[in-house]
């Protein structure tokens, strides 16, 4: 097998692993935004149509109940973060792979 053959064979293989990279990196991405969503919905609005002391009194409630889900999204968001920042390195490395690979190619056709 001559050296343009093999480096075709491997910038497929090496476009293949950067493809897949790229999917899991979006996919950590989605889950990620996904959590931010929900921190973000967990804000108050105030309705100004309720008495005074039931509005606060409901606000307590809602604020120790979203409190909570703050925490467990926070954990969540958390390891969802580790998961993207190391797809995002593996899709990086995998992408220079593939670009240097691709540069090969160029030069050995120059040569030949």
């Amino acid at each position: 097998m001559n050296l343009q053959n093999q480096l075709s064979r491997l910038k497929a293989i090496s476009d293949l692993v950067r493809d897949q990279h790229l999917t899991k990196l979006q996919a950590c991405a989605a889950a990620r935004t996904a959590s931010l969503q929900r921190l973000d919905d967990l804000r108050v609005t105030q309705n100004g149509d309720l008495d005074p002391i039931l509005q606060a009194q409901s606000m307590v409630r809602y604020q120790h109940w979203a409190d909570l889900r703050r925490a467990e999204i926070n954990l969540v968001l958390a390891r969802q973060t580790v998961d993207w920042m190391e797809a995002r390195g593996a899709a990086q490395s995998a992408f220079g792979r593939a670009e240097v690979l691709r540069q090969l190619q160029i030069k050995h056709k120059r040569r030949a």
